[in-house]
């Protein structure tokens, strides 16, 4: 595989969230840094908020609870927004749960202020106006919701190591949105929040046909 220089990189502390503007054809790479992260991931149109990713137009686009190597997510205006290019992970995402707020908290059993996927999206976008009045559905990478023959869902801790990343290309000018998930009562970060890392790259040349990384994935890069 081709080298591609790193144009930025963003750390994402724990519990916190980080917005990034991708160019249409770079490349955005996200990175569990100490390995059991959850990120809520979340993508805008850039000269048009009003216009995001959307977990459900992507699933009838795709047929798939989340896109494979080589696949595309949509917005709600039916439109390719990200494509998705590598994984090094394990490979299990999700998008079907709903991004963290004080509400979902609340019903924890949290008293106060906690951190949230939703309040740490409209910080990140203070800089942008308009600012979106909803929270859209995020790209849950890393994040294990298996789903029986029953229908039923489980929560089980990012099966990620240190290091582990999946890459996407942007196939419109965008603002990315990435939230180191502070779920800290269910397990899905093993109990301890702790950062990831956003590297926004150049497009790659093709890789010879048949590289594949841990998750046994073909790479697009």
């Amino acid at each position: 595989m081709a080298v591609s220089p790193t144009l930025q990189r963003t750390v994402v502390p724990a519990r916190e969230g980080r917005a990034v503007l991708v160019s249409s054809g770079q490349r955005v790479r996200v990175v569990d840094l100490e390995g059991g992260q959850v990120g809520d991931v979340f993508v805008f149109a850039r000269d048009d908020l009003s216009e995001h990713h959307s977990a459900s137009h992507t699933r009838a686009q795709i047929d798939r609870l989340f896109p494979k190597v080589g696949e595309q997510f949509f917005t709600n205006r039916r439109r390719p927004v990200l494509t998705l290019v590598e994984d090094t992970s394990v490979g299990r995402h999700d998008m079907l749960i709903a991004a963290c707020d004080p509400e979902r908290y609340a019903s924890l059993g949290v008293a106060g202020w906690h951190a949230s996927c939703a309040d740490n999206l409209r910080l990140a976008l203070a800089p942008f106006t308009p600012a979106p009045p909803v929270v859209p559905q995020p790209i849950n990478i890393f994040m294990r919701i298996p789903v029986d023959e029953h229908d039923d869902l489980s929560w089980l801790p990012a099966a990620t190591g240190a290091g582990d990343s999946i890459t996407f290309r942007a196939e419109m000018d965008c603002v990315v949105v990435v939230s180191s998930c502070p779920q800290d009562i269910a397990v899905i970060n093993g109990g301890v929040p702790t950062s990831l890392a956003i590297d926004v790259l150049e497009a790659e040349d093709p890789a010879p046909q048949g590289a594949t990384h841990r998750s046994g994935k073909q790479s697009l890069s």
